[in-house]
């Protein structure tokens, strides 16, 4: 039997969950054919199978979440299994441990119950469970993926020898009078005409990242109005060609990221992230790009994106928007984001107030290029026209270089003159 494991997607990705199975137990799977779908907090996935064989045990039931390297599935490749029935036969003849710890009457806290929840457990916080006898389901974990690290269990065995100091030093107070009954109110899901359905795990995931942003950051958006005349008769010249010589289409998009990443190489500030009390400022302009799903929204990330062409830009977007949809992504290709573009105006909308994307300090949004009658020179003339949305972090950019770093933007797109080929 081959053991198939829940993978570690990403360097701080500590579990994941185990969203649906594509096989069920008796079916045959091929060696890197499709055999489960994950979902964590940076991506959702299928997962190959190993090996070729038939699936013979699921261990781990559709929406659980385990940790990493937990055993998930066994598959029989054929070649595993005769050799392993003599050693499954022989096992009762060892004997058991639990008697062992049973006779010095301290028995061993179990840790790998918490590893479920609390990410896996290093050995030096066995250590110190096993050494202080801590039950680990009662400390909170602070480390990546609510893990429990050293700092955790001091923490927890100071809050421990202090309690009964202070309950010593407190005289004791007479029992509180019985609060009033209070009528609950009625559980939503329990009116009449309703139905509940619980939430995706990347719809949980967006929630948690959008209200954790907004309590994190101090949101505040500027909005600019720019004449897009000159990108539009670009992108008309080159859109033909574009799509026969390379195979996808050239949107406005790409000409708006050209644009940021010449304003953030300006002001690079909007290119950082805030610290504590300090700046860090990036050194890579790295753009994610906010793809929209059927049941959700993740944000794939355009590395290096000063150092492309327009084309090079688009056939990024394009790449990363197709593979996010049929769930294809690497977990490193949604990771080191340092500013981030959605464009709203696909889907019709003139202009939003985006929500930053965490770590980030900035989210620029894009609404729909329309051609609107304008005055210029007390004439009226038709021209393309879209509004540009930028969502500022107003703990580290203030309004005036927030509108410079947004009129940059707009100065680069109504100047136009570069050539698309």
């Amino acid at each position: 039997m081959i053991d198939v494991v829940m993978p570690q997607m990403g360097e701080s990705i500590v579990e994941g969950t185990l969203t649906k199975w594509l096989k069920k137990p008796g079916e045959t799977v091929g060696r890197d054919e499709p055999l489960f779908e994950i979902s964590t907090d940076k991506v959702d996935t299928e997962i190959p199978s190993p090996v070729a064989g038939v699936l013979a045990e699921v261990l781990i039931e559709e929406g659980k979440t385990v940790g990493i390297n937990t055993v998930v599935a066994r598959i029989n490749d054929g070649a595993s299994a005769p050799a392993a029935a003599p050693v499954a036969a022989a096992a009762p003849a060892t004997p058991p441990p639990a008697p062992v710890a049973e006779a010095d009457g301290s028995p061993e806290p179990v840790a790998t119950v918490v590893e479920e929840t609390a990410g896996p457990l290093s050995p030096l916080v066995r250590k110190m469970a096993r050494e202080n006898n801590i039950d680990l389901s009662q400390v909170k974990g602070t480390g990546a993926g609510n893990r429990i690290t050293k700092q955790d269990l001091e923490t927890y065995l100071g809050s421990k020898t202090a309690a009964p100091q202070q309950r010593q030093a407190e005289a004791p107070a007479p029992p509180p009078p019985p609060p009033a009954p209070v009528a609950a109110p009625p559980r939503v899901g329990e009116a009449p005409g309703t139905r509940v359905e619980p939430m995706s795990m990347m719809r949980q995931s967006i929630a948690k990242h959008m209200v954790f942003s907004k309590q994190t950051s101090a949101h505040v958006t500027t909005v600019h109005k720019v004449d897009f005349t000159k990108v539009a008769k670009a992108r008309d010249k080159a859109k033909g060609n574009v799509q026969a010589q390379y195979g996808f289409s050239l949107t406005f998009l790409p000409f708006v990221l050209k644009a940021t990443c010449v304003a953030l190489r300006q002001f690079p500030i909007l290119n950082a992230s805030i610290d504590g009390t300090n700046i860090i400022y990036y050194r890579d302009i790295n753009l994610g790009i906010a793809v929209a799903l059927e049941n959700g929204l993740i944000v794939p990330v355009v590395r290096n994106a000063d150092e492309k062409s327009v084309i090079g830009l688009q056939r990024s977007i394009a790449d990363l928007a197709a593979r996010a949809r049929s769930r294809h992504l690497r977990p490193e290709e949604v990771q080191g984001g340092t500013f981030s573009v959605t464009n709203f105006g696909s889907f019709g909308s003139v202009f939003a107030t985006p929500v930053i994307n965490q770590p980030q300090v900035a989210i620029l949004g894009v609404g729909t290029v329309e051609k609107q009658p304008v005055v210029i020179d007390d004439a009226i003339a038709i021209r393309s026209i879209a509004y540009l949305a930028l969502t500022f972090d107003h703990r580290l950019i203030d309004g005036a270089l927030a509108d410079q770093f947004t009129g940059k933007i707009k100065s680069v797109l109504e100047n136009w003159s570069e050539e698309i080929s």
